[in-house]
């Protein structure tokens, strides 16, 4: 029987209670994100930093290429002593080589010493020298030089200077001495006594008198020919350290005389033989001969702009004289070959052109500058319009070719 209380149709079994109702779900909040500000305020003072180190490092630059010109020179020309459009001087050197070969003879000799002699002269006119001018020595040795010329102008502090070759009056071992100082008798008496002199800075050599170990003629020929071979290959070398400053060695321009020295007989029965090279060199301020180079290189366009050789290796000078060149006398000479001219670039002068003006005026401007063959503008920071109005503080850099 079913409950009483409960109308038929709600008695249910127990097995039959509908299935409970699910839990509600939980509701999510998003939090809140606050501002990055930590993040933000580095991210700004990492862009101010990067500003300001912009500016601060900023640059004003201009890289200059030089104008470079190539071509051949052909031409004759005339070099005056000092001055002129073509000025020139005289470098002048001495070297002795020797050779020592079996004696096949003796013979009787009365050889003098000689050797190398530096002339100084402290006046501001070139004094001449006849030959056999006397040079004598503190022990009263007298040598002689055996050809006329004349010493260069020069001053107290930078006298001029000419090296030759002096032999002793008299032969013997008496005149074999070492490095000395002269004075020149024919000038006492008169203000050039003290201000010409000489000194030698080689030993005195050759004299002899009595009977020596000796060699053939054929033989003594033979050698001398091979020392001035070797010599001929060593006086560039000689002449080049002396060059000075500001001047130029042409190829060519060196010329070379030789002197056999007297044969001297060593106590192992050898006979040393001996030959003295003087190489008198020609050089030429670089503008000028720079500027000789350039008239043909460069052509109409040229207007004695400053320039400078870049190279004389391929240039060959000749004397057309048949003797050496003096250090009183017009030169005479033909320049040949191909040369490169660099023309030479002002920065003052560049910085004062492009101060102020925008990076394209500045290209503009430069480009009416023969001497600038290209040029790079640099300007930091990015946003920099112009270059700065004071040239100083615009840096120019000159690119070597």
């Amino acid at each position: 029987m079913g409950d009483p209380m409960l109308p038929q149709q709600q008695q249910e079994s127990p097995g039959n209670f509908p299935p409970p109702a699910p839990p509600p779900s939980p509701i999510y909040i998003r939090p809140r994100r606050r501002f990055p500000w930590g993040t933000a305020i580095v991210a700004i003072v990492v862009v101010i930093l990067a500003v300001g180190a912009l500016a601060l490092f900023g640059s004003a630059k201009v890289d200059v290429f030089p104008t470079t010109n190539t071509g051949s020179v052909a031409g004759t020309y005339t070099a005056t002593p000092t001055a002129g459009d073509i000025p020139f001087q005289l470098v002048t050197v001495q070297k002795v080589a020797s050779e020592n070969v079996p004696a096949e003879s003796t013979v009787t000799a009365n050889d003098a010493a000689q050797g190398s002699i530096t002339i100084y002269n402290t006046q501001a006119k070139a004094q001449p020298l006849i030959n056999n001018t006397r040079f004598q020595t503190s022990d009263g040795l007298i040598f002689r030089i055996h050809q006329s010329v004349t010493v260069p102008a020069g001053s107290a502090v930078t006298p001029g200077t000419l090296t030759v070759t002096a032999y002793a009056d008299s032969p013997g071992v008496t005149y074999n001495i070492g490095p000395a100082s002269f004075t020149l008798p024919g000038l006492a008496g008169t203000p050039q006594a003290t201000q010409v002199y000489a000194k030698s800075t080689d030993a005195m050599a050759g004299g002899f008198s009595g009977t020596r170990p000796a060699v053939g003629q054929a033989t003594d020929d033979t050698e001398h020919q091979k020392l001035q071979a070797t010599l001929s290959g060593q006086m560039t070398g000689e002449v080049a350290p002396k060059v000075p400053d500001g001047y130029v060695l042409i190829p060519g321009s060196i010329f070379v005389t030789y002197v056999p020295l007297p044969d001297t007989g060593n106590t192992d029965g050898t006979v040393a033989v001996k030959e003295q090279a003087t190489a008198t060199a020609v050089i030429f301020p670089s503008d000028a001969i720079s500027r000789v180079v350039a008239t043909q290189v460069v052509g109409q366009q040229y207007n004695g702009q400053p320039i400078s050789l870049k190279d004389v290796s391929g240039l060959a000078l000749a004397g057309t004289g048949s003797t050496t060149p003096a250090a009183n006398s017009s030169f005479t000479f033909t320049l040949s070959g191909t040369a490169t001219v660099v023309w030479k670039v002002d920065p003052t002068k560049i910085a004062g052109a492009v101060a102020g003006k925008s990076r394209a005026s500045a290209q503009s401007v430069l480009t009416g500058y023969p001497e600038v063959g290209r040029a790079t503008l640099t300007l930091r920071p990015f946003w920099k319009g112009a270059y700065p109005s004071d040239p100083a503080d615009v840096t120019v850099t000159v690119e070597t070719p």
